[in-house]
């Protein structure tokens, strides 16, 4: 199959079981989900797996994951880079995002299971979490992207590390609600934050050579609520050329002739979020042909070799293409997560709470 159509409301389920099965079937007998079988598992793409596990009912093997972060987590709220069979494989550094990631994921989760038991053990990590990440922030409002083992605070900020913050602070936020808990301080740190992401470009790439020419600086923002409205159309209409190729998918970066998957499934919620649902949909239906027989997905693709580069099949792949799926389809309470922004004030509106 090169090509696949959605209609809202219609999950081809047993089309996409079979992509969780594959997610399932790489996770380790402690939770961890590692990029592939004997890779290694970092935190921000092991709750990306998750969240596709979530989303096609494997809720014992989601919450399994979640556990895993939670008998994982350092004294001071982090985890390091990366772990391997059981060990910690990098820890050179704890990045800010990779951090923040798991407010999204179990807001993600809850929302579709509405498991309080689970929520209700997996909230100190959350606030451990969240508390490291805000404690990264500056006084000019971005988020420092990491903290070196040696060198400690490494103070520069990427766009697309920010965007994805800011979206985990919305879910910490919701969270905190939910468990009616008052912290006021998050809400401000994610304010400061977006205004520094829209009106401040110069707090970002101090230190290195700009991101520009990757596509996640391009759409984060827009998937991740920063940038909404006509604004966000307009921040799409304006790369799109530069940053998709026709019938294949979206480039992982500009001047490099290979589209990757997960980019592609992730401007296919931006899209969604700006109101373009033609193209979202279009977009989604090119990205078929890169799956196997197990429901993988590879990474990317280099068009004028015809060649599919690197040779893995990623479980956070598949994880963004469970995402997209869910939020074209309209399948589930968390479908929306990625397309709107929403904020809960007190518990008592949590039964009415739906990104659906």
């Amino acid at each position: 199959m090169s090509k696949l159509f959605f209609l809202k409301g219609a999950f081809p389920n047993e089309y996409f079981t079979q992509t969780a099965d594959y997610i399932a079937s790489v996770q380790e007998p402690d939770g961890a989900i590692p990029w592939f079988k004997g890779g290694y598992t970092d935190p921000w793409d092991h709750v990306e797996s998750a969240m596709g596990l979530s989303i096609c009912g494997m809720y014992r093997e989601a919450e399994k994951a979640y556990d895993w972060l939670k008998e994982t987590q350092l004294d001071n709220g982090s985890w390091w880079n990366a772990y391997k069979n059981g060990r910690i494989e990098d820890n050179t550094r704890t990045e800010s995002n990779f951090v923040a990631y798991v407010a999204t994921g179990v807001w993600h989760h809850f929302l579709i299971t509405q498991n309080f038991t689970f929520l209700k053990r997996l909230w100190p990590v959350i606030d451990a979490a969240i508390e490291f990440v805000i404690s990264l922030q500056t006084k000019y409002g971005e988020i420092c992207w990491a903290v070196d083992s040696e060198k400690g605070v490494r103070e520069d900020a990427l766009i697309t590390g920010c965007s994805s913050i800011y979206k985990s602070l919305e879910c910490a936020i919701n969270l905190a609600a939910v468990m009616n808990r008052k912290r006021p301080h998050w809400v401000l740190a994610r304010n400061r934050l977006g205004h520094t992401l829209r009106n401040h470009p110069e707090r970002f790439d101090r230190t290195w050579e700009s991101k520009s020419r990757y596509s996640m600086d391009w759409f984060y923002p827009v998937l991740t609520g920063v940038i909404t409205g006509p604004a966000a159309r307009s921040r799409l209409n304006a790369k799109w050329d530069t940053f998709v190729r026709e019938d294949l998918g979206c480039h992982c970066v500009s001047d490099e002739p290979w589209v990757t998957i997960a980019e592609s499934c992730e401007l296919t919620m931006a899209l969604l979020a700006a109101g373009d649902h033609k193209r979202a949909s279009r977009l989604f239906g090119w990205l078929h042909t890169y799956r196997e027989k197990d429901g993988s997905y590879w990474t990317g693709y280099v068009y004028p070799k015809d060649e599919l580069w690197p040779i893995e099949k990623p479980t956070w792949t598949a994880g963004a293409v469970l995402l997209a799926a869910d939020a074209l389809a309209n399948a589930t309470p968390a479908s929306q997560l990625f397309t709107r922004v929403l904020l809960i004030d007190t518990a008592e509106n949590v039964k009415s709470i739906s990104y659906a």
